[in-house]
């Protein structure tokens, strides 16, 4: 090792030993691991949870990230754990701020050192509040088309958590995907005001079937297991669920976390990390969505119905075709 190198190295603040080592600054901090936290309401395994812990995990086994989680955090202590997080000196706290905005917000503004990325319906805030959402609105109405296809009786059922913009604009493109191609069919609209309640979700299923619907919208867990139940037919969102229920999940639409994730942490890695809606990094261009293979359905759809939705699958991808972002509450089209 030459002097030079050793008064270069001392000069820009790096040890002897990581001169030695010959590691640029700039290798030297991209090799260090960013300090990552998130805190859940719900369980890991609840469909959109799922999706960010698994991005996060994937950092974290590349040894990109150090990471914490909490699940199953109540609203009345999301923001003490989100201080505790914060106070604990992490780089990166990603998270929900649905029902817990205000003190997010506020909590944010208390610490602008800290990088937050959180699920949010509103605006990002300066100088260090990120927002991000599921705008998975393109595969779902590429779910819908299948959907239109595939019911017999032209009822759908749609069975949803809350009716906030999250859920709404989803429930939106899957009915005008269904619409494109099944003019005919009507739709059956509840929502369980839960994030995770599978028995209340299975029950809104039965009525629903009980009135006829033979194609099921499981936007929640439970409606796939009530469909399986009857012998009908269910349509996923967020995960991929066709393993567990082969013969009744004919094709979901899909989350990547994963572009979001990552954009997030090379902005810290970079320092520049900012407000910024991270909400279009979900869409089929960045490949933070998509529609999942048909499998165990491969055969069972329609071959024209297969060719209507890889042909809009092509325009969508090609910025020929744009699914309309519709966040008011959707009705039911048919009788209750």
């Amino acid at each position: 090792m030459t002097i030079r190198r050793i008064l270069i190295a001392r000069l820009l603040g790096i040890s002897t030993m990581t001169a030695f080592l010959g590691l640029a600054p700039s290798l030297a901090a991209a090799q260090a691991r960013i300090k990552v936290a998130a805190i859940y309401t719900v369980p890991y395994e609840q469909q959109w949870v799922s999706r960010i812990h698994q991005a996060l995990k994937a950092a974290e086994s590349r040894g990109e990230i150090e990471y914490r989680s909490s699940e199953n955090v109540a609203n009345a202590d999301y923001e003490r754990v989100l201080r505790e997080y914060a106070l604990g000196g992490q780089q990166l706290i990603v998270g929900e701020a649905f029902a817990v905005e205000a003190a997010a917000r506020k909590l944010a503004r208390e610490f602008p050192q800290t990088a937050f990325l959180l699920g949010s319906s509103g605006k990002p805030q300066a100088p260090n509040f990120s927002v991000f959402d599921n705008y998975i609105q393109e595969p779902a109405y590429l779910s819908g088309m299948v959907a239109g296809g595939m019911t017999r009786s032209n009822k759908i059922g749609l069975v949803g958590g809350f009716p906030i913009p999250e859920v709404n604009r989803l429930m939106h493109a899957f009915m005008a995907g269904a619409r494109q191609t099944n003019p005919k069919v009507e739709f059956s609209v509840a929502f369980i005001n839960s994030w995770f309640d599978p028995p209340k979700a299975k029950e809104a299923s039965f009525a629903m079937i009980d009135k006829g619907a033979d194609v099921l919208y499981a936007e929640r867990f439970g409606v796939s297991d009530a469909a399986r139940e009857r012998g009908k037919l269910a349509i996923g969102n967020v995960i991929n669920t066709q393993a567990q229920y082969p013969n009744t999940v004919v094709v979901s639409a899909l989350w990547h976390m994963e572009p979001s994730v990552d954009r997030a942490l090379q902005r810290v890695r970079e320092g520049r990390f900012g407000a910024e809606d991270y909400g279009p990094y979900s869409m089929m261009q960045h490949k933070g969505s998509g529609l999942a293979p048909l499998g165990t359905f491969e055969n069972k759809v329609p071959a024209d119905v297969v060719a209507q939705v890889r042909a809009r699958e092509a325009d969508i991808l090609a910025g020929r075709f744009r699914v309309l972002v519709d966040d008011s509450q959707p009705k039911s089209t048919t009788a209750r």
